[in-house]
């Protein structure tokens, strides 16, 4: 057997713990999912999965990894067929709680480790926020290149102000409270709280 070919076994190995692993993640929880578990269900040896990760928690960040890049790759595609730049922010607003609400309990990490999210994951999170920063002030420049809005001169500290402020919205039964993860029955409110703040903040810009 070639290199190539026990390099493309162990990718084809790998890409179905990803997935085995995040659908334990997805139903059970990061806290009510075990290595053994995960390793049961692909009719594994618990020592081979540990040859591919060595704990619980680099395997939720390859998991995590592999969902930032549907995240971006689906992003662009909305962003992409945008008409205006209402549309791509709505697309980002869209995506994002998609992305929630469809993974809501694969999140149940950042509930439980809020207030000390490992570096690796927060680097997942800045690469998804560079990804909404750069399309997004693509679309601000090209629609005031159009006339559409006003001349900016900082496209991309716009958008990430934006964005800011977009993350920030929350309900009112949760803003006395430390907790910066929502309740999933909170998430609609969350997001129709958001259409209407980009509405505004588009107006804003708007010749």
């Amino acid at each position: 057997m070639s290199i190539s070919s026990v390099s493309d076994q162990q990718d084809i190995k790998r890409e179905k713990i990803l997935e085995a692993s995040y659908q334990r993640f997805l139903h059970y929880g990061y806290s009510k999912t075990t290595m053994n578990e995960i390793a049961g269900d692909l009719s594994m040896s618990k020592a081979l999965l540990y040859y591919y990760f060595p704990d619980k928690s680099q395997l939720y960040v390859a998991v995590m990894r592999k969902l930032c890049q549907e995240f971006i790759k689906t992003l662009t595609a909305r962003v992409a067929k945008s008409v205006d730049l209402l549309e791509a922010f709505k697309a980002q607003i869209d995506t994002h709680h998609e992305f929630m609400v469809t993974n809501y309990n694969f999140f149940d990490f950042f509930r439980l480790n809020e207030q000390n999210i490992p570096a690796t994951i927060w680097e997942i999170i800045g690469e998804i926020h560079q990804s909404e920063i750069e399309q997004l002030s693509s679309m601000m420049l090209l629609e005031a290149g159009k006339g559409k809005i006003k001349p900016v001169e900082d496209a991309p500290g716009l958008v990430d102000l934006i964005l800011d402020a977009l993350h920030g919205v929350r309900v009112r039964s949760m803003s006395h409270k430390k907790t910066g993860f929502p309740l999933k029955e909170h998430l609609e409110e969350i997001y129709q709280k958001r259409l209407v703040l980009v509405d505004i903040f588009v107006k804003g810009l708007t010749v």
